[in-house]
């Protein structure tokens, strides 16, 4: 099966600041992948060169086989890649349904079973600033889906959210990835939310990726463990309660 998106010696540098260095990973079509690191890691910079905020300094970024180094966003975007922030970004004078009808632009999208997954139908009507923190990560996140992506870039999604709203969101990305055949690239701190949904992790540090594989896999690499999670983390893997 032939990768949905294939990064390849990729390098971006700001002046003399380099975010990362000819890093390269491949994501299959279906897979929930994890993208973690400690904060300057270079994690956000992947995905902003990836959705063409940012032009790599260095390297190739290919989705479904066709580079996409000299689109621009919007063609992106287009071409079946969406995203969310790490701060949600809505129109907050709008509806939360308008919200998701000035990012749509397939026309046979259906709004209302994107908000009824998310649990916000029956706030549709409401202003963006009327409803929760909460509410807003979940129209952040159906926003993004009115695109009709194949392959979702999430930012921190868990951010903020408190253990039964985490443990719900998990849910929801496990249902997002099979309902709707989309391919996931999440970056994350939450490492119980990584750990026990994605398919496969992968490490950045200063700006190299240093790991790549199965979140059990991962949680016991001794490199990933002295840049990033610490012993104790990896003793709760063991002991199964974080697996």
């Amino acid at each position: 099966m032939a990768a949905i998106l294939e990064i390849t010696g990729l390098s971006k540098s700001f002046g003399g600041l380099c975010a990362f260095n000819e890093i390269g990973f491949q994501i299959e079509p279906g897979e929930i992948v994890g993208l973690i690191g400690p904060n300057g890691a270079g994690k956000t910079t992947v995905i902003n060169c990836i959705t063409g905020v940012y032009r790599p300094t260095g390297g190739e970024i290919s989705f479904n086989g066709t580079s996409v180094l000299n689109m621009r966003p919007h063609q992106i975007c287009r071409a079946g890649i969406g995203r969310t922030f790490q701060i949600p970004r809505p129109f907050i004078n709008m509806t939360v349904l308008d919200n998701l009808r000035v990012c749509s632009h397939h026309k046979d999208v259906d709004h209302r079973r994107l908000l009824e997954m998310v649990g916000l139908w029956g706030k549709r009507d409401l202003k963006a600033k009327s409803i929760t923190f909460h509410e807003r990560r979940l129209m952040e996140l159906s926003r993004a889906l009115s695109v009709a992506p194949k392959l979702l870039l999430l930012d921190e999604t868990m951010a903020g959210l408190n253990p039964a709203e985490t443990i719900a969101m998990m849910e929801l990305l496990r249902q997002i990835c099979k309902d709707f055949d989309i391919t996931i690239l999440w970056i994350e701190h939450v490492m119980k939310a990584i750990m026990e949904t994605a398919h496969r992790v992968l490490v950045l540090h200063q700006g190299k990726l240093i790991a790549q594989g199965d979140p059990r896999s991962i949680a016991n690499n001794p490199e990933v463990i002295e840049a990033y999670l610490g012993e104790e983390y990896s003793f709760a893997v063991e002991k199964n309660e974080c697996s």
